[in-house]
């Protein structure tokens, strides 16, 4: 008899996973079984966990058929997988595993290594991170003076009249100290130079930049952004919110072969990462033409779910006609529209229901102040495209529920379509339940609680910034969560991204207890959160999300099990060793 398997099938929505028990595969041939027909690829060796039970509760107590028990944690099920064709067909034992073995089979020895369902990151700006490969790397600067150092260098090695762009400083830890002009055009008076905030909320210029946008004394703003004055009234060079777009339409866009090579770039980027999938937000026509290309070449190394730009409405109006759709490779979906309601909470552009508790007299700038269109967006929910709503403010969010609500209450076929808050950052206590009760979905990151914790307490005071980063508040109300970077803003590494939604604490482990440490996240629904809440999140479920017999292919392996940690700590020295997506191996790290 040929060695037994344990096969995984169904769906995560069920109340457990469905087990067959039985012969890998049997042929009858004269009543004797033959050797199942060879994988291309096996990984074996490994700690795997499938994810194929049920979710935790809602206080993150693990389901009663999930491999883990109180008195010894978590336990591994399954050390082995089997892949033909780019879809898992077997799941269990190396035993199991390796009798699929062919002389043309791939075999990689996982080495002990954590085997997880592959990593989604659920909202990223991936084509803004090719671009900021790019660029001067801002990220961590601490004064002007550091970052105009950063802009002088990369003057000394581009031709003068080229713009050098600059990416990374926090426009939200700099909100009291923003910087102007006058020491980077003086340094720098021969290139146009933009430096956009970490989080895209604000960018600063110098003199011939300003110029080459036409930002002068009676530039006026444009609703909901603001263009930093002197006492003179002239511009500082300092644009914040939707004043944004003024210096960023300035800089000549790549061309088309320049744009794939960036965005190709940042895709092994992401599955060097260990991730197998990405939502893009908020995506342009001329990204979309890129990733359409990329596609028909067959060379996306990961599966991109595609949130329309809601800004672009020529662009929206366009699917809204041609309806949702998924490339034959399955590798590039279209079924969302990514929209702004509220601006940040950085550079006090969300929208409050009271007053910022650190600038009396302003609550933010939201709505058609900060270019939400809401006809548009109704429309594209109408013609059946889920809506990823960014909403920061508690203000912010109460109105993007009520608009959630208000289409789904009037269309029918926008029901049921697993619409989103973006961030979902400061919620009032009354809204929270609201998510559960629409089925709406909390996407949010736990990098931005980590890395706002030094200032975002100061803008919505002590009693409201309980409703904020409220993961476990969300839960357990009933609501969906999903998990994600926001990246090029915040760091993209999953090992991060698990560390902060586990402890809320920073690199360096601070807080002691982390920083409103009761609404933290187990491991499980922190890891949950990158894989099959994504996967539900991105109508991905039947396909992904879990290791088992008939999904795709899209695994990861790290060293460090977050599943069984001494410390958390351990986590930030986590190494992928290698991720596939669709059956290929798309990151192996050299030993």
């Amino acid at each position: 008899m040929m060695p037994i398997g344990l096969y995984h099938l169904g769906s995560r929505e069920k109340a457990g996973p469905f087990l067959v028990f039985g012969a890998v595969a049997m042929l009858a041939c004269a009543g004797t079984p033959s050797a199942p027909p060879p994988a291309d690829l096996i990984v074996h060796h490994a700690r795997g966990y499938s994810l194929a039970w049920a979710d935790p509760s809602l206080e993150g107590v693990p389901a009663a058929e999930a491999p883990y028990d109180v008195a010894s944690g978590w336990r591994h099920d399954a050390s082995a997988v089997a892949v033909r064709d780019g879809r898992i067909v077997y799941v269990g034992s190396d035993s199991g595993a390796l009798a699929f073995r062919g002389e043309r089979t791939r075999v990689i020895d996982a080495g002990g290594a954590t085997l997880l369902p592959g990593f989604t990151d659920a909202h990223t700006h991936v084509a803004e991170l090719g671009q900021s490969l790019d660029r001067v790397n801002l990220t961590g600067i601490a004064t002007e003076a550091e970052a105009v150092e950063r802009i002088v260098e990369r003057a000394k090695t581009t031709p003068k009249g080229e713009w050098i762009l600059g990416f990374g400083w926090d426009e939200g830890a700099w909100a009291n100290r923003y910087p102007d002009q006058r020491l980077l055009t003086e340094r720098v008076p021969d290139h146009p130079v933009v430096m956009r905030g970490l989080h895209g909320f604000a960018a600063w210029a110098n003199a011939l930049a300003l110029a080459k946008a036409g930002i002068t004394r009676d530039t006026k703003a444009p609703t909901g952004g603001e263009i930093r004055r002197d006492a003179r009234g002239e511009p500082t060079g300092l644009v914040l919110n939707r004043a944004v777009p003024l210096l960023d339409d300035a800089v000549p866009p790549p061309a088309p072969a320049q744009r794939d090579t960036q965005l190709l770039r940042a895709l092994h980027v992401m599955a060097d990462a260990g991730y197998t999938g990405v939502h893009e937000a908020g995506v342009p026509s001329d990204v979309l033409a890129s990733l359409q290309r990329l596609d028909a070449a067959d060379s996306l190394p990961l599966r991109v779910y595609v949130m329309l730009s809601g800004r672009d409405s020529s662009l929206v109006r366009e699917w809204i006609a041609r309806g949702p759709y998924r490339s034959p490779t399955g590798m590039l979906v279209v079924r969302a529209v990514k929209a702004y309601y509220d601006g940040a909470l950085g550079s006090r552009g969300a929208q409050l229901l009271a007053d910022y508790s650190d600038q009396p007299g302003h609550r933010g700038v939201s709505g058609a102040g900060y270019g939400f269109n809401r006809q548009v967006v109704a429309d594209a929910m109408a013609a059946g495209f889920q809506v990823g709503i960014h909403a920061i403010g508690d203000a912010g969010n109460r109105a993007t529920l009520d608009f959630i609500d208000s289409v789904t209450a009037a269309a029918p076929k926008a029901r049921g379509l697993r619409h989103r808050v973006e961030h979902a950052q400061l919620v009032a206590p009354s809204d929270i339940p609201r998510f559960a009760a629409g089925g709406i979905i909390a996407s949010m990151e736990p990098p931005h609680a980590v890395e706002d914790k030094g200032w975002a307490e100061t803008r919505v005071g002590s009693e409201r910034i309980r409703g904020a980063y409220a993961w476990r508040t969300l839960r357990r109300s009933g609501a969906r969560l999903v998990f994600s970077s926001d990246l090029p803003g915040s760091g993209w590494s999953i090992a991060y991204g698990l560390h902060s939604a586990i402890t809320r604490q920073d690199t360096l482990g601070t807080p002691a207890e982390g920083w409103y440490p009761d609404q933290r996240m187990t491991p499980e629904e922190a890891v949950l959160g990158y894989t099959a809440w994504a996967a539900y999140a991105g109508f991905d479920e039947d396909e992904a999300g879990v290791l088992a017999v008939g999904r795709r292919a899209d695994f990861t392996a790290l060293s460090v099990d977050p599943f069984r940690l001494k410390t958390p700590a351990e986590l930030l020295e986590n190494r992928v060793e290698f991720t596939v997506s669709r059956g290929r191996v798309t990151f192996q790290r050299v030993r």
